[in-house]
C-alpha cells in the first residue's frame, strides 16, 4: 500500500519515544498479559492535575483537563498532518475513521472492555496523549490495534497482519477526536434528571430525524434492513450509491430515477406518532423553542406544529417547484402524477407553450449548430446540462446547441444533496435559538448528514442534551441518552412528569421496563412490557394506503358530481334560451 512503507520508511510514532523514569523494576508483560486481559493501573503524572473518578464512558467527556493538554492536542494535530512519507495513509485514516466507529464490537475482534474503555479514556484525558502513549504503548502493556477499541474505532481490515506501528496514525486521530468532543454535564445522568430537565426547561431546542415515524410505517433512510437505502439497493436503478435518488444533479439528469422511488415516500396519512404529540405538548406548554426537522413527510402539520416553531431542514412535500420557472404550487397537486409514475410538469410552463404553440411534449427540436458538431457530442452533452443548471433559459439562441420546447420539471421542495438548506435554518438557530435554547433534546436521528449533524455541537456546551433513540451515537457525548423506541421513551417521561399524552398509539397503564446499560450511568434502555403488542407496520401502510385511495375516491365522486352539477346548470340555461327564444317568436 503507498504511503505506508516498511523499514525505515514505515509510519512513525504519533508521539516523541523517550525513556521512561526509571522508578523500580517492574517484570516485563508476557504475550498472554499483554493482548489479553491487560487492565489499566491508575498512574502518577509528571505535572499536577486533578483526577476525577469515572463512573461510566460518557462522563469521560467531562474530566478537567491538565494545563499542558493543550499544547499536547496541539502537538498531535501537528504530528497527523505531518507523517512523513505515511501521508497518504493518514488521509485514508481521516477518510474512514467515521465509518470504522462503532459502540460494540462483535466476538471475533479483540476488543477493550467498557470498564477498560472508561479507564483508558480517563487517564487520557487526566495525563495527556503523550504520557498517555508512553505509559501503555511504549511498555508493550496493550497494542496499538487493540487500544483503539477504548476509543469506538474497529481495526480496519486493510491493516490486518502488518507491524502494530500501523495503527498509530488512527490512534492519533481516534485520541485527538475524543479529546475534541463536548464535556458532559457530570450532574445529569438518571431518567429523573431527564424529568427534571424537562419540566423546568423553557426553551427546547428538539432536533428530530425519520425514527419519529417509523411507528407510522413510514421507513427510515439508514436502517440496515428495512431503511430506504437498503430497499433502494436491491431496486437496480443503475446508480452506484442509494443515495443518488436524491442528489440535485442526477435528479437534473434524469428525473425518472427520483419518481420510480417517490410513490413510496408520499405522506399518505393525516395521522402522527405519540412522538409528534409529544413536541406539539412542548409547544402548548410554552416549552418549545424550535423543532428542526429532518423529516419531509410533513407530518409536523398534522400534530400540530405551528410554522413558526419548526424548521423543515431539508425542506418537505409541502409544496412543489418548477425546474425551469420556479413556479411554486402545494404539493398534493402533483401527488395524483407521482403515484401514477409521471414526471409531474409544470402547469405555467404549459400554458405558456400553449400560447406560443409550441406543444407540451418531451419531443426536442435540434437548431443548427455553426461548429458543425453532432448531436452525440461531449460538448452538445454539456450544453443541455449547462442550460438544465441556469434553469432552462434558453430563449437567446446563442445560449447552447439545443432548444427544448417542453414544460419543465416540477420538484417536491425537499432539500436534495447538494442543495443548499432553507436560509431559516441558519439565521434561526445563529441569531434567535443559540441564545435562547435551556435544553436540548435529540430525537430519532443519527445525526450523520451535515450541516443539521452540526447544530448539537454548534449549540453552548453548558446547555443539557439528551438522546433519545433505538441506538447510541458515538461521536458526540449527550448527557443522558434514553434508547428504545422514541413513543415508548417520550410517554413514559410524560408519565413520570404527570402530563398526559394522549395518543391512540399509547396503550393504557403501559408499563415499560428500564435497565442501566452495563458499564454506563447515563444510559438507559426503555422496552414496553406486557400485552401491549408493537403495532403491525405492515397493516398500518396497508391501512393507510387503503385510506389514501378511498380520500382519491372520494375527491373522484366529489369532482364527477360538481361536473354533472354544472352540466345540469348549463342544461337548464339552454332550456330557459330556447324557451325564451320560442316565446319571442
Amino acid at each position: 500500500m503507498r504511503g505506508a512503507k516498511q523499514g525505515t520508511g514505515r509510519v512513525r510514532r504519533p508521539y516523541t519515544k523517550r525513556a521512561r523514569p526509571q522508578q523500580q523494576p517492574q517484570p516485563k508483560p508476557t504475550h498472554q498479559q499483554q493482548h489479553s486481559h491487560y487492565e489499566p493501573t491508575p498512574v502518577v503524572p509528571t505535572h499536577a492535575v486533578h483526577i476525577t473518578e469515572v463512573i461510566d464512558d460518557q462522563q469521560v467527556g467531562h474530566l478537567p483537563l491538565p494545563q499542558p493538554m493543550y499544547g499536547d492536542v496541539s502537538e498531535l494535530q501537528d504530528r497527523v498532518n505531518d507523517l512523513g512519507d505515511s501521508w497518504e495513509t493518514e488521509s485514508i485514516f481521516e477518510d474512514i475513521i467515521d465509518d470504522l466507529t462503532q459502540d460494540t464490537f462483535p466476538p471475533d475482534v479483540d476488543a477493550c472492555t467498557a470498564e477498560q474503555s472508561v479507564t483508558f479514556r480517563q487517564q487520557l484525558r487526566a495525563i495527556g496523549p503523550n504520557e498517555f502513549c508512553h505509559l501503555h504503548i511504549d511498555s508493550g502493556a496493550i497494542s496499538a490495534k487493540k487500544l483503539l477499541t477504548a476509543f469506538g474505532i474497529r481495526p480496519p481490515d486493510f491493516l490486518e497482519g502488518r507491524p502494530d506501528e500501523a495503527y498509530l496514525g488512527l490512534l492519533t486521530l481516534a485520541m485527538t477526536r475524543e479529546l475534541t468532543k463536548r464535556a458532559k454535564i457530570m450532574s445529569y445522568n438518571s431518567i429523573d434528571d431527564a424529568v427534571f430537565l424537562l419540566k423546568k426547561s423553557r426553551n427546547i431546542v428538539v432536533l428530530t430525524g425519520a425514527g419519529i415515524s417509523t411507528s407510522l410505517g413510514i421507513p427510515d433512510f439508514r436502517s440496515k434492513e428495512t431503511g430506504l437505502y437498503s430497499q433502494l439497493e436491491r431496486l437496480g436503478l443503475g446508480i452506484n450509491d442509494p443515495q443518488e435518488v436524491f442528489n440535485i444533479d442526477v435528479f437534473r439528469e434524469d428525473p425518472t430515477i427520483f419518481y420510480t422511488v417517490a410513490k413510496d415516500i408520499l405522506p399518505a396519512t393525516q395521522k402522527f406518532s405519540p412522538t409528534h404529540a409529544f413536541i406539539a405538548m412542548l409547544q402548548n406548554r410554552g416549552k418549545l423553542l424550535t423543532n428542526y426537522s429532518q423529516n419531509i413527510d410533513n407530518i409536523e402539520a398534522n400534530a400540530g406544529i405551528l410554522p413558526e416553531k419548526l424548521v423543515q431542514c431539508h425542506g418537505s412535500f409541502a409544496t412543489a417547484s418548477c425546474q425551469r420557472c420556479g413556479h411554486r404550487v402545494r404539493g398534493d397537486t402533483i401527488f395524483d402524477d407521482i403515484r401514477a409514475g409521471k414526471i409531474p410538469r409544470c402547469g405555467k410552463c404549459i400554458m405558456g407553450l400553449q400560447r406560443a404553440g409550441r406543444g407540451t411534449g418531451p419531443m426536442k427540436r435540434k437548431r443548427s449548430n455553426n461548429n458543425g458538431s453532432n448531436s452525440g457530442s461531449a460538448a452538445a452533452k454539456r450544453s443541455r446540462r449547462s442550460n438544465f443548471d441556469a434553469g432552462f433559459d434558453d430563449d437567446d439562441d446563442d445560449d447552447g446547441a439545443y432548444d427544448i420546447p417542453e414544460a419543465g420539471v416540477m420538484k417536491p421542495d425537499i432539500t436534495f444533496f447538494g442543495e443548499p438548506l432553507p436560509d431559516e435554518f441558519s439565521k434561526r438557530l445563529v441569531k434567535h435559538d443559540r441564545n435562547l435554547v435551556d435544553l436540548v433534546i435529540v430525537i430519532g436521528t443519527s445525526l450523520k448528514v451535515a450541516p443539521v449533524s452540526e447544530v448539537v455541537p454548534f449549540l453552548p456546551s453548558h446547555i443539557p442534551q439528551i438522546y433519545i433513540s433505538r441506538t447510541p451515537v458515538s461521536h458526540i457525548n449527550f448527557d443522558i441518552d434514553l434508547l428504545g423506541d422514541c413513543d415508548v421513551i417520550v410517554a413514559e417521561l410524560c408519565r413520570r412528569a404527570g402530563w398526559e399524552l394522549d395518543h391512540p398509539m399509547v396503550p393504557p397503564n403501559q408499563r415499560v421496563d428500564i435497565v442501566l446499560e452495563k458499564g454506563y450511568k447515563s444510559r438507559h434502555i426503555f422496552t414496553a412490557v406486557g400485552n401491549h403488542p408493537k403495532p403491525d407496520l405492515r397493516a398500518l401502510a396497508q391501512a393507510q394506503a387503503q385510506e389514501s385511495k378511498q380520500q382519491q375516491q372520494q375527491q373522484q365522486e366529489q369532482q364527477q358530481q360538481q361536473q354533472q352539477s354544472k352540466k345540469r346548470r348549463n342544461r337548464t340555461s339552454s332550456s330557459r334560451k330556447s324557451e325564451g327564444l320560442a316565446i319571442a317568436a
